[in-house]
């Protein structure tokens, strides 16, 4: 494939330090110190008091709504995308509760923040907002409206490391965030995720999730003497406080982040540059290139057709495959979740066709691989296959 969705994320310098490590006489593997040291390096480079480091993005999502579901027993609502990584929803769902879709704005691909306040009602227990592609999806006014309505906000920042709101990075918003380090995104431990938060019992509650709910994960002394006090017959070191999950990273994998954390940031600065580049040469007249850029950390190439158009579309999907450009129809997740078949029963029959830039993208929008080693030459010939449709 001439043009990859990703080429060279885990680099030599990755590789030795966790060959490092194993030539120890006796190394440990499981979570352990570095796993504790990437936590809080990664805490450090995003602002936030607490970060918990998972197996992948999809048991952040997980673990997230389990916490909200020990603050809402009873279920509720929570506000999502239709396009987004399928595991946001099925959180959601998995946990008991109803998701409840908002449209996208189509110049930052995220959920249009007028179209999530509509949705908000007496039953709404939190809104889960995805940044899709590095897009900043924020807003001042719906951070405002949240905090006054007093509704926590969820963000999904798996695709978006290093965007930015106003100069503060996303991620640092909400009540809970969320990141995913699969090979494809910005920095990868192989698999895992982050659970971020400023909540010092949301961070206990995720460490102990993450362990089969053990209450020695733990890190707070006082969190464990309250469950060992009220519960005196039970072994000290086996009290589960809910009924919970595996999802431990390992040594390898904190490893891993901390030698790429490094190099982050100069990551986010190029694949700005070669999005910047990217717009600047694609034909705006076949291709959307308004998008908010201000606060980006782009993902990948967005390619979506100013205009539906079955024609074009076909003979850009044609093309690409011909001159060996990889690409993801549907963008984020395949495009509109709400046609995927595990919403069937959840949703009303068409219910899709009531979310029609999600449909847009659905049916004319794809995703080319942008990645730090792209180079300008590279950029220019990918924009010369696009226009010569």
């Amino acid at each position: 494939m001439k043009f990859p969705l990703m080429r060279n994320n885990i680099l030599r310098e990755d590789l030795d330090a966790v060959i490092e490590h194993l030539k120890q006489d006796d190394p440990i593997l499981t979570h352990g110190a570095n796993v504790r040291a990437f936590e809080a390096e990664w805490s450090e480079w995003l602002g936030v008091k607490h970060s918990v480091f998972v197996n992948s993005g999809a048991s952040a999502n997980l673990l997230t709504m389990a916490i909200l579901k020990i603050h809402h027993p009873k279920g509720g609502e929570v506000i999502v995308p239709p396009l987004t990584w399928v595991s946001d929803i099925a959180s959601v769902l998995q946990n008991g509760f109803k998701p409840v879709f908002a449209d996208i704005d189509p110049r930052t691909l995220a959920m249009d923040p007028a179209q999530i306040l509509r949705k908000i009602n007496g039953k709404t227990r939190a809104v889960f907002l995805t940044y899709v592609q590095g897009f900043d999806g924020l807003t001042d006014d719906l951070l405002d409206e949240l905090k006054q309505r007093d509704i926590p906000l969820i963000e999904d920042v798996c695709e978006s490391h290093g965007a930015t709101h106003n100069g503060k990075k996303l991620g640092s918003f909400g009540w809970i965030s969320n990141f995913s380090f699969y090979y494809a995104h910005h920095m990868s431990t192989i698999e895992g995720g982050m659970i971020c938060t400023n909540d010092p019992e949301v961070c206990q509650q995720a460490r102990m999730l993450r362990s089969h709910g053990m209450v020695r994960e733990a890190s707070d002394p006082a969190v464990r003497k309250a469950y060992q006090s009220a519960n005196p017959e039970l072994n000290p070191d086996f009290i589960f406080a809910f009924p919970a999950y595996n999802a431990r990273n390992t040594e390898i994998g904190g490893i891993m982040g901390r030698s790429q954390l490094k190099r982050l940031d100069s990551t986010v600065k190029r694949r700005t540059e070669n999005l910047l580049r990217f717009l600047k040469k694609i034909d705006p007249g076949k291709y959307r290139t308004d998008f908010k850029l201000e606060g980006s950390s782009n993902y990948a190439f967005n390619l979506i057709l100013k205009h539906s158009d079955d024609d074009l579309v076909l003979r850009v999907m044609r093309k690409m495959h011909d001159s060996g450009v990889e690409f993801r129809r549907g963008s984020s997740g395949g495009g509109n979740q709400i046609r995927q078949p595990y919403l069937k029963d959840i949703v009303p029959d068409g219910h899709y066709l009531e979310f029609p830039e999600t449909e847009h993208v659905h049916f004319y929008g794809f995703y080319i691989g942008n990645f730090p080693d792209l180079k300008d030459e590279e950029v220019d010939e990918l924009c010369s296959i696009l226009n010569s449709v």
